[in-house]
């Protein structure tokens, strides 16, 4: 019987394979990266299902081990990518842990909503840093972090909450006790 510890790592393992092979099956639309977010849904979820530093290592590992392996994200945008999932993946692991409701439903959703606006935030201000001299704007990161991804932000709210509620009851659940 595997313990909590090991129960997370090969979550988190399982996530970043995810990571991987998510966007790549994206990728055969054009955009749909940007529009849709399939790195994001398993980052997310680790943070959730996982704690924070599973899913702040899977924010990290994820988009890096993808741009080696496949080339997505190219290298100039892996840098914002890494501090912007790992955002997710820490600040969904940190709310899931200090936020107190008796609603599952309730807490996943609050916890989620709060690290995809962290996360979008922490990516304007790097990409503000890192291309403030190329006309990055506000309307830019605005265009960039809700309006072309409203799909991806859709699918997130819709998909991900119901995923990790089936993960945290079967998952942990406890094995039935055989009678002898």
């Amino acid at each position: 019987m595997m313990n909590s510890i090991t129960k997370k790592l090969v979550s988190c393992a399982l996530c970043i394979a995810l990571g991987v092979l998510l966007p790549m099956a994206f990728h055969v639309i054009p955009n749909a990266g940007s529009i849709f977010l399939p790195m994001h849904i398993p980052v997310l979820i680790c943070g959730l299902f996982c704690g924070w530093p599973y899913g702040l290592a899977c924010g990290i590992i994820t988009p890096f081990l993808s741009s080696v392996m496949t080339g997505m994200p190219p290298a100039m945008m892996l840098p914002q990518m890494m501090i912007e999932l790992a955002v997710y993946g820490l600040v969904a692991g940190l709310c899931t842990q200090y936020i107190s409701m008796k609603n599952e439903m309730t807490k996943l959703y609050m916890s989620l909503i709060i690290a995809m606006l962290a996360g979008r935030i922490v990516n304007g201000l790097v990409n503000t840093c890192i291309l403030s001299t190329q006309g990055y704007t506000l309307s830019v990161f605005m265009t960039a972090s809700f309006i072309t991804c409203l799909p991806g932000i859709i699918l997130q709210l819709i998909v991900i909450p119901v995923l990790v509620r089936i993960l945290n009851r079967n998952i942990y659940r406890q094995p039935e006790k055989v009678l002898a």
